[in-house]
């Protein structure tokens, strides 16, 4: 196990932020239990614009104590990773940290790991396949959160690699490493938020659900078009009521992606559930969604639609204790298992018969939008209602099977989904990927740098009339002092970009040693400086050039 560990969040902070998408929740969630769980002595956070260490430590284990040392960095601090000999990002895009490794610390300094969310969007597709493009290897990990997600990225980077290879008439190119490493849940405080007698008593009785009745509960955003269209879960409920003579409350504990849907959910619920007492409740009121922990007798999730990748409203309510009934869709049919913690209801995907192809053909070239494109793809992806309805009727009338499909649910998660157990499993990972790497052999690299994204002074060398070099002969143009070099202080635009090279002093020192005939080239200016100051230092050369108090071409 490694004794440090680095992850990648490039906006610097590991808090919540306003509004945040289902993703936003599952990093947070994760750095946070890899910081309580992971054993670490050091935790490191590389980012764009680094916060405070203590900033940082706030953010992942706010008041309580704890022995790992927490330090933010920037992301250019390769050295960091390097002593980890790990970087984790939340997210796949994994193929710009390569190049950044490889220019900075080489190939095998330490393991990439990054973590898909999502394969619906093509653009993300494309930003998973793009790791064939770039120095990645056997070493590194694109994390796959459910063997479904590990199957469909498989295909994509096997067909992608493939078309390469036509493409080019070689071979397809070696990739990451694609395991399987779940989501996790807090167990014990889902557990603490449902065994809550009073609550639930309480609760139950504000919405009106006798002793007899029943309540579903469905958690997550109230989206026809990115999560589940309803008329499955309303018709199963209908039908289950009707077939059992129970009176059956659905809490649907979500948000609107606009208010205005909330007038289309209630139309079909009205005409698809009418013997059901269907109530809408904000989703974002987390003392709420608590006390629906509590209240609620079976969890319900048939989501239907490519933008889920796994899913963890029902690993949340197995840790709730609930039985669930949930669509046998990708990673859903990896955390729940048939009979046993609830019941998959099978599913039917669409014809491919080139309407597919024509949907996102149209948002690929952005005639649709991507919530239509895959509002589309679920609009004609079946879920079997009958299923569904006597799946609820048997938990409808059998308390005992409720009761023991709960209790296997929090055993699943206590097992299988605990963020300690998922911890172990990165963990784990780590140290594989660094035996691959160790025992590797270090791998030929004639481009240091991504040939489309390097270095623009090389790259459009040819605009210019001359090329700089190191033994570019330069002189001080005639009339110009030191003092007017370091009065640019004063002028902001020529002090702009400053940051890219020396300070004034060291401009001024430089021109001094040209315009006495001490250095006539690059090269020479820049002995008289330490190594460490150099390149900025050549910079400030090109500057001077910029601002006329250099001359380069030589008159005659």
């Amino acid at each position: 196990m490694p004794n440090r560990f680095s992850v990648y969040a490039p906006g610097g902070r590991v808090a919540l932020p306003n509004n945040p998408f289902g993703k936003d929740v599952a990093n947070h969630q994760l750095f946070r239990s890899l910081a309580l769980h992971g054993g670490y002595e050091q935790f490191d956070v590389l980012s764009l614009r680094p916060s405070t260490d203590e900033v940082l430590r706030t953010d992942l284990v706010g008041d309580g104590a704890s022995p790992t040392r927490f330090m933010a960095r920037a992301v250019t601090d390769q050295a960091v990773p390097a002593a980890s000999g790990v970087l984790l990002r939340g997210a796949a895009d994994i193929l710009e940290l390569s190049w950044l490794r490889r220019r900075m610390v080489g190939d095998t300094a330490y393991s990439l790991m990054g973590l898909v969310h999502t394969l619906g969007p093509p653009a993300i597709r494309q930003t998973i396949a793009n790791a064939l493009h770039g120095p990645t290897h056997a070493w590194d990990a694109i994390i796959c959160t459910s063997p479904s997600v590990q199957q469909a990225v498989r295909q994509m980077m096997d067909e992608y690699g493939d078309w390469l290879a036509e493409r080019t008439g070689g071979s397809a190119p070696q990739g990451p490493s694609l395991p399987i490493v779940p989501l996790g849940v807090d167990g014990a405080r889902f557990a603490g938020l449902a065994d809550r007698p009073q609550v639930r008593q309480a609760v139950r009785q504000r919405l009106g659900v006798a002793d007899d009745g029943v309540l579903l509960l469905w958690v997550g955003r109230l989206s026809y078009f990115e999560k589940a269209f309803p008329q499955p879960m309303f018709r199963a409920a209908q039908q289950a009521a009707e077939a059992t003579g129970a009176k059956v409350t659905f809490a649907l504990a979500g948000w609107f992606p606009s208010e205005n849907d909330r007038g289309i959910y209630q139309e079909a619920a009205a005409a698809q559930a009418p013997g059901v007492d269907i109530r809408f409740l904000d989703g974002n009121d987390h003392g709420l969604v608590g006390e629906l922990w509590a209240a609620s007798d079976v969890f319900i999730s048939l989501v239907d639609n490519v933008q889920e990748t796994f899913g963890i409203t029902p690993i949340e309510a197995m840790a709730a204790g609930l039985p669930v009934v949930v669509s046998d869709w990708d990673g859903y049919r990896f955390t729940v298992r048939d009979g046993q913690e609830g019941f998959l209801i099978p599913t039917l995907s669409g014809p491919i018969n080139g309407v597919g192809e024509f949907m996102a053909g149209r948002h690929v070239i952005e005639m649709d939008a991507y919530q239509a494109y895959v509002g589309a793809v679920a609009q004609h992806t079946a879920v079997n209602v009958a299923a569904c309805a006597d799946a609820l009727a048997r938990l409808i009338r059998e308390p005992e099977l409720r009761r023991r499909m709960g209790a296997a649910g929090r055993e699943r998660v206590r097992t299988a989904f605990d963020w300690p157990v998922v911890v172990g499993q990165i963990n784990a990972l780590a140290d594989e990927l660094a035996q691959v790497r160790q025992a590797a052999q270090k791998p030929v690299t004639q481009h240091r740098l991504n040939p489309i994204k390097g270095d623009p002074f090389r790259d459009f060398a040819g605009f210019a009339t001359d090329t700089w070099s190191l033994d570019l002969r330069l002189s001080a143009r005639p009339g110009v002092t030191v003092e007017q070099v370091r009065g640019s202080r004063a002028i902001r635009l020529d002090s702009a970009f400053g940051q890219w090279r020396g300070d004034l002093e060291e401009a001024a020192q430089a021109f001094e040693l040209i315009a006495a005939a001490k250095a006539a080239t690059p090269r020479e200016v820049l002995a008289s400086f330490p190594p460490n100051r150099r390149r900025l230092v050549e910079m400030s050369l090109a500057w001077m050039a910029k601002q006329g108090f250099l001359e380069w071409r030589q008159q005659t």
